[in-house]
């Protein structure tokens, strides 16, 4: 308590100048101080502490960090299962992503905010310390990997879109989401668990010590899991949109000398005043410039370049996510391999430092449906018309909880009836709601006076 509050003491001196002078009332106050019986009373004032401020900042924005990212990946998940159109391969990794954030909201985030609203203490016990390290390692990976993923599949659709149905399949999509859930687990719950992640001293501290769950690493973990976690997953993604921007560039330019060629033809040919068959020319200059767009874009049917353009569109909205997701995870890994090869007592950080590139990685995972919203319009549109749903079937169960606490009677056939004057007077209103059984659902309509 004493953190959080400052307390501070003051002495009044109850001192009685009535019917004394000036001098009698000198003397009396020297008296008091020199330790004479005068009344003296004591008051303790409490004041806030000026870091109270600052805690209370801290742990409102973890909640929102947290509530954020339970809310928006539900939202990107519902979205994805109801809108038949987004129900596209890259969207199912998109999907699997989603859960992951969920469960680093729903694990790694509470965990680590008891830790900090209780001052450091773990009230879990030594199991559940393991059980959360493991959990925070394993999803955190299964994240970036859902990303590198995600790139790799874009890869493909853009750069090689002819080959892109037969090289990405069901099968094969299946197949790539179990690497990605399986595999981060033989970095996290196997080496925790039989504790080759960290040092002996530790452990024995840690045996002492229950109420304390610290993450201390060795130097072999330390590198071996930030780079399977991280770094190789990170430079494969930007390798893979690397490529996928120099693709993308190169078909622009190609489409772009394509239109500079024509024009400066059917300029040609009016300056030498060819004017017959211009007309077929220009055609046939169309159609040869479709022909080489189609080929640019590796597509036959009409409907191939807006399908190329939706593709370019999420292809840049995923390179967004992606430098998102370095950006919030790369001072995290940096402090982290840092602080295992140079040690605690050179490298020695601050718990406050500690706390913000711990929730700055965290917060990544509500920042992911924000992006998809913002960048992809048809995961706007998706969002928009999910919210709906949920006002109006929101709005339903209110009106059929009204309606059951009504007294007065509800008419339950659909013809036209009189009601009777017992209930309902002239000066009273049909309720906005009422639940109509022959049709089963909530019926909203105006009010209107009874005449």
């Amino acid at each position: 308590m004493s953190s959080y509050f400052l307390v501070t003491t003051e002495v009044f001196l109850d001192l009685d100048y009535r019917n004394s002078s000036s001098n009698e009332s000198n003397c009396s106050l020297e008296g008091t101080l020199n330790g004479s019986p005068s009344k003296a009373m004591t008051v303790e004032k409490t004041w806030l502490h000026p870091w109270t401020f600052f805690i209370a900042l801290k742990i409102t924005v973890m909640i929102l960090i947290i509530v954020a990212a339970l809310l928006g990946n539900l939202l990107v998940i519902v979205s994805v299962m109801r809108h038949r159109k987004l129900r596209v391969i890259t969207n199912y990794f998109v999907v699997s992503l989603a859960l992951a954030d969920m469960l680093v909201a729903i694990w790694a985030m509470c965990f680590n905010f008891s830790v900090e609203v209780t001052g450091g203490q773990w009230i879990f016990g030594y199991f559940m310390c393991d059980v959360w390290n493991s959990l925070d390692v394993y999803f955190s990976t299964a994240s970036i990997l859902h990303l590198c993923c995600i790139s790799v599949d874009r890869y493909y659709a853009i750069v090689q879109p002819l080959d892109y149905p037969l090289i990405m399949t069901n099968a094969r999509l299946i197949m790539m989401l179990t690497i990605v859930w399986c595999s981060p687990a033989l970095l996290s719950f196997l080496p925790i668990f039989m504790g080759w992640y960290t040092t002996s001293e530790h452990l024995d501290y840690r045996k002492k010590n229950p109420t304390l769950c610290m993450f201390v690493v060795n130097r072999t973990y330390s590198v071996i899991s930030s780079s399977v976690s991280f770094w190789v997953p990170g430079m494969v993604m930007i390798l893979m949109y690397y490529r996928i921007y120099v693709e993308a560039d190169r078909q622009e330019r190609m489409l772009y000398r394509s239109k500079v060629a024509a024009a400066l033809l059917n300029k040609h040919l009016q300056i030498n005043g060819i004017s017959a068959g211009i007309t077929s020319l220009r055609q046939s200059l169309d159609g040869s410039l479709e022909t080489e767009k189609s080929n640019a874009t590796a597509a036959s049917d009409p409907g191939t370049s807006s399908k190329m353009r939706r593709e370019r569109k999420a292809a840049r909205t995923l390179g967004i996510i992606v430098s998102a997701f370095l950006a919030c995870w790369m001072p995290f890994f940096l402090w982290y391999v840092i602080s295992a090869l140079c040690g605690n007592q050179l490298c020695y950080s601050p718990p406050w430092v500690v706390t913000l590139v711990f929730w700055v990685g965290y917060f990544n995972s509500a920042l992911n449906p924000l992006i998809y919203a913002y960048f992809n319009r048809e995961f706007r549109v998706a969002f928009k018309k999910t919210l709906q749903s949920c006002c109006q079937m929101m709005s339903k169960v209110a009106c059929w909880r009204r309606s059951k606490q009504r007294e007065a009677p509800i008419s339950y056939s659909n013809a036209s009836s009189e009601i009777p004057g017992n209930y309902i007077t002239r000066d009273q209103t049909i309720p906005r709601c009422s639940y109509n059984i022959s049709e089963g659902e909530i019926v909203n309509f105006q009010n209107e006076a009874i005449i």
